[in-house]
Formats: C-alpha cells, sequence, structure tokens
C-alpha cells in the first residue's frame, strides 16, 4: 500500500464503530528503522495516538482493537519521523543511485507474525517512490474511483528505491543526533559521488550531509568538490572541526583551499591545527597555485640509496599519505638530494636484500619548483608518468606532483 493510499482512510474501533481518519504515519527510527510505530488519527476529540499493535486490518479502512477513550493523545511529533510531513516532497539521497532525489510516495509493505491471528498486522516501508507513478497517484487521489486508479498506474513504470538504499537529509542537527539519522549509508560511497550528491543539495542540506562525515571521509570528498563551494562549506563550520578536516587532506589540497579562504578565516583554521600538519601547509602556501611548488605534495616516500626492497615494503605499511603517492619510491642522498627513484611495480618483482639503488629508474625526472602547470602536464604526458619529483636549484627533493594533481589541472583548463 502506497502512503498516499493510507493517508485519508477511516479508522474504526474495536466494536467497528469510526473512530476518524488517518492523519500522519509515524516511525520511531532511534528504535526502529523500518517498521511503522504508530498511526495518528484526526478524531472528534482531537488527534490520538494508534500504537501499531492495534491494528487488524487495513481493507476498505483501518481496522483496529483501540477503544477511543483509551488512545494518548497525539501533542507532537517530538522524536517521530512523521512519513508525509518530513518525507514526501523532501530530497533524500539514493546511496545505491548515488543521486538526490525527491520523494513523491512512499510504498507500504503489510506482514502479519501469524495469518490465523486477528492482530499482529504490522507496517513496513519498503521503498521509496521517486518516479511518475508516485507524482500522479497523489495528483488523482480522489478524482478517479481507487480501483480505477490503481489500473491505470500499472501503465507506468516504477521508480521504487528500496528503503535500505535510502539516506535521509536532516538539517536540524539536535533532531538529526535524537532521531539517529547518520550518513553511514553515504559514507561507504567512493568520495567522488558523495561530491557529486553534496553539488546537487542546497546550502543547509549540504552543511547537513557534510557535517555527519567523519574527518577521513570528509577530507576526501572536500578534495574533489568544485573549488568555490569548498569555500562555502568551509565557511559554515566551526573553525576546530574545519581543522580537524583540513588536517586530513593532502597538503597541496589543503593549501589550496586555505588559500581561497579570507586571510583571517585560514589563520583561524591555521591556529587550530597540529603543529607538524600546519608548518606543511604554511610551507605550500608561499607558492604560487599555478607552479610546480604550488601544486605538489609534501607527503612522499623517500629512502637512503642503500636501502633495500625490504626496507621499502616495511615503509609502504606505515605510509600514511594517499595511495596515489605510493606508486614510486625515491632515493635521496647527502643533503636531502634526489639521487634516483624506484617504481612500485620493480619492489613487487625483486628479492627482499635488492638494493634499491640497483632499481632506479633511468633517466630520472624531475622539474623545478617555478614550472607552470602546461610544463607539468607536458611532462607527465612525455613520459607517462605517475609521479613527479619537485626539486630545487640544489637538487633538494622539496616535494611531489601526482597524476590526480595532473587532471585536476586540466579539468580546470576545460
Amino acid at each position: 500500500m502506497a502512503l498516499s493510499e493510507l493517508l485519508g482512510l477511516t479508522v474504526y474501533d474495536a466494536n467497528s464503530a469510526r473512530m476518524g481518519r488517518v492523519r500522519e504515519v509515524a516511525m520511531l527510527p532511534q528504535d526502529d528503522t523500518s517498521h511503522i510505530a504508530s498511526l495518528i488519527v484526526r478524531t472528534r476529540e482531537g488527534d490520538r495516538l494508534v500504537g501499531i499493535n492495534l491494528l487488524r486490518t487495513v481493507n476498505g479502512g483501518v481496522h483496529t482493537a483501540a477503544i477511543a477513550a483509551e488512545l494518548p493523545a497525539y501533542s507532537s511529533g517530538e522524536g517521530m519521523l512523521l512519513l508525509e510531513r518530513d518525507l514526501l516532497d523532501q530530497q533524500i539521497i539514493d546511496v545505491h543511485g548515488r543521486k538526490v532525489v525527491r520523494v513523491n510516495d512512499i510504498e507500504l509493505a503489510m506482514e502479519r507474525d501469524d495469518p490465523a491471528m486477528a492482530l499482529g498486522l504490522h507496517l513496513r516501508v519498503a521503498f521509496v517512490d521517486a518516479g511518475a507513478r508516485g507524482a500522479i497517484r497523489r495528483l488523482l487521489k480522489g478524482v478517479l474511483p481507487r480501483y480505477a486508479l490503481s489500473r491505470w498506474l500499472q501503465n507506468i513504470p516504477p521508480k521504487n528505491i528500496p528503503w535500505e538504499f535510502v539516506n535521509l537529509i536532516e538539517t536540524d542537527p539536535a533532531r538529526r543526533v535524537r532521531l539517529r539519522i547518520s550518513s553511514e549509508r553515504v559514507s561507504r560511497l567512493h568520495p567522488a559521488d558523495i561530491a557529486d550528491i553534496i553539488e546537487e543539495l542546497g546550502p543547509a542540506e549540504r552543511d547537513a550531509v557534510f557535517q555527519t562525515l567523519d574527518e577521513d571521509v570528509a577530507a576526501d570528498t572536500l578534495e574533489e568538490i568544485d573549488p568555490k563551494l569548498q569555500v562555502s562549506i568551509v565557511n559554515a563550520m566551526e573553525s576546530e572541526r574545519a581543522a580537524d578536516i583540513v588536517e586530513e587532506m593532502d597538503p597541496d589540497a589543503a593549501a589550496d583551499l586555505l588559500a581561497d579562504l579570507e586571510d583571517e578565516r585560514s589563520d583561524a583554521i591555521l591556529q587550530e591545527m597540529q603543529p607538524e600538519e600546519r608548518q606543511e601547509v604554511e610551507e605550500l602556501l608561499e607558492f604560487e597555485e599555478d607552479t610546480a611548488a604550488g601544486r605538489m605534495t609534501t607527503e612522499y616516500m623517500a629512502l637512503a640509496p642503500t636501502a633495500r626492497v625490504h626496507d621499502a615494503v616495511e615503509m609502504l605499511r606505515h605510509f600514511e599519505g594517499g595511495l596515489e603517492s605510493m606508486s614510486t619510491i625515491f632515493l635521496i642522498g647527502e643533503g636531502e638530494k634526489l639521487v634516483g627513484a624506484v617504481p612500485l611495480a620493480k619492489l613487487i618483482v625483486s628479492h627482499p636484500e635488492t638494493p634499491l639503488a640497483e632499481l632506479a629508474a633511468d633517466p630520472l625526472i624531475s622539474c623545478s619548483p617555478e614550472a607552470d602547470e602546461r610544463e607539468v602536464a607536458e611532462i607527465f604526458d612525455k613520459y607517462n608518468l605517475l609521479t613527479l619529483p619537485v626539486v630545487d636549484d640544489e637538487g633538494t627533493l622539496t616535494g611531489v606532483i601526482t597524476a590526480d594533481d595532473v587532471i585536476a589541472i586540466l579539468r580546470a583548463q576545460l
């Protein structure tokens, strides 16, 4: 049964006397995330709560075992998720389709513990209808006879989203906590998909979803979002929360973000960051954004030329930087000078005792900190690189540019 069909149905008491009509359908997500807890029934004496345990049948009306005089009064929706008020015509996230949709109707499944028993009828949210069928059903309700409308709707293909793939959006932080509405399902998506979803939402809904993401997921997602929108999202946060997220971002991405903020806001976030992460980002902020130095990250793997394959493998196990920085082990000699680069693929096929110097790629390709974005992209293309070391005039390795940075450069030029 669709929610729109249930709303407005006549409700009968234990003596089959007319008691009122269904005004709302309530869930208690903190107790059960899919089953209906009660119906809110409009009676002459005011709105009353009919517990789901009192339902007998939903056939030609809602038949219950309720005694009207004993039903509790409904005063507010505190602690309740009301399906019509909170879901119909609202935006939700379809985590399976990885997109934002609008709820046109809700499909309820009717289940019974024991078919032989009069009571024990349960209502469960089965699907969210995000298609034309739900919209037309509501539009023509009361205009066409129910049986005629039902037959006509069969010609319209359904666009139902299983309830387990739905992530609710609640903009009130206190209510979100009270109803235990989280973005756990969203958090399991790829950061790029989360970014696409967030970019579809309005400011309030966007901030509501972003605030529920943990720092790691929020950082990865923020790196995928359009820079202008990044600024809007970060400006809506407390400085402490923003700092926690910026600390988890790649240093180059964090520096780009902070450079786009007002100086006062950027300084406030930097002050909340841990000293080590703050120093990395502040060093990168000194460079022009459209240069190699402005695009590089300071998170990379480096060892002495005398290190062996097993040393590199051990470093890989404990490296906390991004996956894109793990494709190359850089060899650093005296004075922090770059002397070689070992592709990750060579480690896999080499004996653990092999010196890394024997596996270094030839020639060693690098660029200067002042190289512009076009030159960086051309070097990547010419040599089919995954990483490009940035080396100063003294030969010191100052940072690394990764393939995803180049993709970002090219996308910005489209």
